[in-house]
């Protein structure tokens, strides 16, 4: 059932607002998981802004979407989904440039293109990342290579209130897989990304790294991603860091399922969707999984994913 009224669908629709109620979203997420509701297509940054504030003011609240890796869509939306289409010129990008200041709808796969030709330094740290840039700062989202917070400059920010705001990133803005700097229903709209200056063999580093995530993560599988954080823990004094994956893989639970929902056997940091899966079944398997390792190790690990 529609959260949207028909007059609250023409206050917001106009030539940069696109509105589907009850849509079919299982497309809008990695995982592609079922999902309905009503999704909201904004391709402005002053549209945005009158979106966000009719929400508010008839109470209806959102989320945004990016490529759909960092968060478990219900099955059935009691928010409306707001996707991001805002222009994005890859023309922009240029050797002779220190920063660039991009749309935060940015793909991260077109921009490691880029850094491969032009030679980015720092930029492949995001190689491979399923990600559009706004939703992989929000996240802060890495590789072992480093993560895109050591790169991010300044972030351009929609408040809740429909207020726009420049902030500067320093030491402080982020944590691992985690920013500080957004707040409930806040929207990065732009961010400046700088580099590290040029070097050649960013490519081959890239192509390289490419070619080791084929061979040891499940890329063509309906995945989110690695599904928990790694965690650090002290033992006899000193920090040690609890890695998910390998953790899982000791517990032989690789192809565990529950429903069409599984650990991937290739890499047990992923869970794959097999078929027709939901977030119930998303979440039965992230909470087993969670309690075996808690009762097997005394880690409790955290997923790098928002649940419902």
């Amino acid at each position: 059932m529609s959260l949207l009224s028909s007059n609250q669908i023409s206050q917001i629709q106009n030539q940069d607002v696109e509105i589907t109620i009850d849509a079919d979203l299982s497309k809008f997420s990695t995982m592609k998981l079922v999902c309905f509701g009503d999704l909201i297509k904004v391709r402005s940054v002053s549209s945005l802004k009158d979106v966000v504030l009719i929400l508010l003011k008839e109470k209806i609240s959102y989320k945004v979407i990016g490529w759909g890796a960092n968060f478990i869509l219900p099955k059935n939306l009691d928010f409306a989904l707001i996707k991001l289409e805002l222009p994005f010129d890859k023309k922009s990008l240029t050797i002779d440039k220190e920063e660039f200041t991009l749309s935060a709808s940015a793909p991260l796969n077109v921009l490691t293109s880029i850094a491969a030709k032009l030679g980015l330094s720092g930029w492949e740290v995001f190689t491979g990342v399923p990600a559009s840039l706004g939703g992989a700062i929000a996240m802060n989202a890495g590789t072992s290579l480093g993560e895109i917070g050591e790169l991010i400059k300044e972030v351009t920010i929609l408040r809740s209130n429909g207020h726009i705001e420049k902030v500067l990133m320093d030491s402080n803005s982020f944590s691992y897989r985690k920013n500080h700097f957004l707040n409930e229903g806040d929207i990065i709209v732009e961010a400046t990304v700088r580099h590290n200056g040029i070097n050649q063999t960013i490519g081959e580093t890239i192509k390289t790294y490419l070619q080791k995530r084929t061979e040891s993560q499940p890329l063509k599988e309906k995945t989110c991603g690695c599904m928990f954080k790694n965690t650090i823990t002290e033992i006899n004094g000193n920090s040690v860091t609890c890695r998910a994956g390998q953790y899982i893989d000791i517990l032989g639970l690789k192809g565990l399922s529950s429903g069409h929902m599984r650990i991937s056997p290739k890499h047990a940091n992923f869970m794959e969707n097999r078929g027709i899966s939901s977030s119930e079944e998303v979440k039965q398997l992230v909470n087993f999984t969670v309690e075996e390792l808690e009762f097997h190790y005394g880690v409790k690990f955290e997923t790098e994913v928002h649940l419902p």
